[in-house]
């Protein structure tokens, strides 16, 4: 996850006032995508987890950000 201004290429989605984008290629590849706000013991942040949490290892699995 990055801070970004909208470009021509990004989805763009409104969930509960925050914006999102993403690339429109890259989402095609990934949706559906979630996006979690986690607190743990290990700290918090944000969880992201799409179709390609499914198909890659490593980070791409459950990635907090």
């Amino acid at each position: 996850m990055a801070l970004d201004e909208p470009q021509e290429t990004d989805q763009i989605f409104n969930e509960k006032g925050i914006k999102f984008l993403i690339n429109k290629d890259l989402y095609e590849e990934a949706k559906p995508i979630s996006v979690e706000f986690v607190q743990s013991a290990m700290g918090e942040g944000f969880k992201l987890e799409s179709e390609l949490s499914r198909k890659q290892s490593g980070c791409g699995t459950s990635c907090s950000c």
